[in-house]
This record gives structure tokens, sequence and C-alpha cells, in this order.
């Protein structure tokens, strides 16, 4: 039996743009009408499922509220860990350390910035997380609240990208999106709305 999950990415935070990672940031007031928007036609969930950054678990504490879902907290949904480069945006590591970013953006699962958390090691804990609430949640439809990266991944599994071409799907913020995990496979679906 396969699980349907509607993926949200967070809004826009008080952090701004560049590698946020496990900074735990806010999210400004824009960040929260967007998330609001993205989410004004559709319903229907089972379970809500949230990183435990607030970026991700505020917004998605106060939807379980209003729509009366249930509301689960998943530490292995949240971003990847940048190491050094946390806080940091592009040009300010650009400007440092050029061939270290484009080592990043070319191969991002060969170099691992410093201090950071290896993507492999990433793409493990999340796709493990999924498959384990597939064996727990199989025939559910679930919203899970998270992060670009984690996204991404998913993505990017259920197109059948190459690992150089991860940082090339694009998801930005407030994106809602769908993938179904079906006898350990995933496959890119729409986001059910309502008629």
């Amino acid at each position: 039996m396969s699980l349907h999950l509607d993926l949200l990415r967070h809004g826009e935070t008080t952090g701004g743009s560049g590698f946020r990672g496990s900074t735990d940031d806010a999210l400004t007031d824009q960040g929260w009408a967007q998330m609001h928007q993205a989410l004004s036609d559709v319903a229907g969930w089972d379970l809500l499922i949230s990183s435990p950054l607030q970026r991700c678990r505020m917004f998605a504490e106060q939807l379980a509220a209003a729509r009366k879902v249930p509301l689960r907290i998943e530490a292995d949904l949240r971003e990847l860990h940048f190491g050094e480069w946390e806080g940091r945006n592009a040009a300010e590591i650009l400007f440092a350390d050029e061939q270290a970013l484009g080592q990043f953006w070319n191969d991002p699962y060969g170099y691992t910035p410093p201090a950071a958390e290896p993507l492999q090691n990433f793409a493990t804990r999340v796709l493990a997380c999924v498959a384990r609430l597939s064996d727990e949640l199989a025939g559910q439809r679930v919203l899970v609240i998270t992060h670009g990266g984690v996204i991404r991944l998913l993505l990017a599994q259920a197109r059948g990208l190459p690992p150089a071409q991860l940082l090339q799907v694009d998801v930005p913020h407030a994106s809602l999106l769908g993938v179904r995990w079906d006898a350990g496979e995933l496959n890119e679906v729409t986001p059910c709305r309502l008629s």
C-alpha cells in the first residue's frame, strides 16, 4: 500500500537567503502569508508531520489546531546541517572559497562543506524516515512541512535524477509538491486540491 505525501516548504524566514540549515530562524510575516496561501485550496490530510525547526513547526502547530488534524514532529525531516557555512550566503562563500562552493554545487554528494553533515548521511536519514512512515501510515494522506533540502532530495529521487543534479531541483519558499512512496519507490504526484 502506498503513502501520499504533500510536501510544503516553509516560507520566507527572518534569516534571509543562504545556507540556513540547522539555524532555527523564525518565519517573517510574509513567510506566514506564503504558507497560508499555498494551502488555501488544499485539505483532507490524515496527519501533519513537521520538522522540529520553528520555521516549520510553528506554522504546523497553528495549522493542526485550525484544521483539527493530528501533528507529529519528526526530527529526521530537519534540514541538512551546513557546518561552517551555516548562516552564510553563496556570495560570502564564493568570495572566501570559490573552489569549495563550486565543488559543492557540482558534486554535493562528493564534497562536504567544513564540519557539515555529509549529504549521503542526510539522504539516508530522510529516506529511512519516509520508509518508516510508509510502513506505519500506509494508505494515508499526510502533509509534511519541511525544508528545501528535504523536498529537493525526495523530488530528485522521484524523478530519477543523478546525484550531481540534486541542487538543480527548484523548491521556492512555500512550494507545495507531492510524492507517493509505493513499495520502496518514490513517484512525483500532484498535491490533492479542493475541487
